[in-house]
């Protein structure tokens, strides 16, 4: 009898297993077959090179080498993936590998860097905040309790009467809903060397919060094997990540990748959202697909060309596999179409979302 081909596979963080550039020519670290599972230990975006001595002691930022960021984990050659194929990257487990995570303002980075508040001249080398994420078995466990305590504060609050009323201050926490992602997830380009800041058609940098556990990624692959790496792990992020960073933290993270055919129309990365979890019943039951969405990013230089590309994925998608002529399909995305600025900060490139709910394709009975 042959053996039982391997389905899961381990990957740890280690130097050679790192790569800083994006690029057809660097080896693969790992081989596996389509349909194959991967538990990955990956570093923080910042190459775990900010931590909690470094950040009391105060030299955290002023020694970060911004050349060592968002370090990629592989490449990872995926058997069977050909060039005009689909990677299919399924997100089954993420969580952090440390009990704190941190975000940061650094100079020059941010939506906000060429205001005079944010600049160097005012902030130094930046400015960092760690943020406790608690450990297994205890109870401030952030995978467990689901939120991050960003700060407890004292605020002003009226007890009665509105503006005429008492007021006295009250303690209160900031809490950010727990929602752990990994910012960067991409294959090699087709030609030349690439910085890993940047977000790519292949995808890379892509920091879009959407693509949490239970989510799905799709890649265009340009090169055999296709060469997929990931990293950059957050515990929480808004769309956009403004500032230019998010709650950065190591995570281990399973995902199953996923060789398919015949998708031409998926020019840049989409992704399937999760189910809502309380809607998950009642939309089997309905025939449509529990609050999911399937998102095209659009990725440019230009906001708005960025924003163009994410809509015509869209059009072509519903041309392709829903059989609408281009110009309902462009109409049905003005009706029901959600706009996302994904990622605005790692420049020069701009990844725009444009989203449509599943839940509007609702199967009818057949007729007998």
């Amino acid at each position: 009898m042959a053996p039982t081909p391997k389905s899961h596979f381990h990957l740890h963080n280690h130097p050679d297993n790192l790569h800083l550039r994006w690029s057809r020519a660097i080896p693969p670290v790992l081989t596996v077959p389509s349909g194959a599972e991967v538990t990955l230990e990956l570093p923080d975006g910042g190459g775990n090179q900010i931590t909690r001595e470094n950040a009391a002691a105060g030299t955290a930022l002023s020694s970060f080498d911004l050349g060592r960021a968002d370090p990629g984990l592989g490449p990872i050659y995926v058997e069977g993936a050909e060039p005009g194929d689909v990677l299919r990257v399924d997100f089954l487990a993420i969580e952090p590998l440390e009990d704190f995570g941190w975000t940061a303002v650094f100079p020059g980075f941010g939506i906000l860097s060429e205001e005079d508040e944010f600049s160097s001249s005012s902030i130094g080398h930046g400015t960092l905040k760690i943020i406790d994420l608690g450990r297994p078995g205890r109870e401030d466990w952030v995978a467990d309790r689901g939120y991050i305590v960003f700060k407890t504060t004292r605020a002003a609050k009226v007890e009665e009467g509105g503006e005429g009323g008492k007021k006295k201050q009250a303690e209160e926490e900031i809490r950010i809903p727990y929602s752990p992602f990994l910012g960067l997830v991409g294959v090699a380009p087709a030609e030349g060397e690439h910085g890993m800041i940047p977000p790519l058609e292949t995808g890379g940098n892509i920091d879009t919060r959407w693509t949490g556990v239970g989510s799905s990624l799709f890649l265009p692959v340009k090169v055999p094997g296709a060469l997929l790496s990931l990293g950059d792990g957050h515990a929480a992020q808004g769309d956009g990540e403004v500032c230019g960073t998010a709650v950065e933290t190591r995570m281990r993270a399973t995902v199953r990748v996923t060789v398919e055919k015949g998708k031409g129309w998926v020019k840049s990365p989409w992704v399937l959202t999760a189910r809502r979890g309380n809607d998950t019943t009642a939309a089997v039951a309905k025939g449509v697909d529990g609050g999911q969405e399937f998102m095209c990013l659009g990725v440019d230089s230009d906001i708005r060309t960025a924003t163009k590309k994410a809509v015509y994925g869209v059009v072509d998608w519903l041309e392709a596999e829903k059989g609408l002529e281009r110009t309902e399909a462009y109409m049905l995305v003005s009706l029901v179409g959600h706009l996302r600025m994904c990622e605005v900060v790692d420049m020069p490139n701009y990844a725009i979302g444009c989203a449509l709910p599943l839940d509007i394709f609702v199967s009818l009975p057949s007729e007998e």
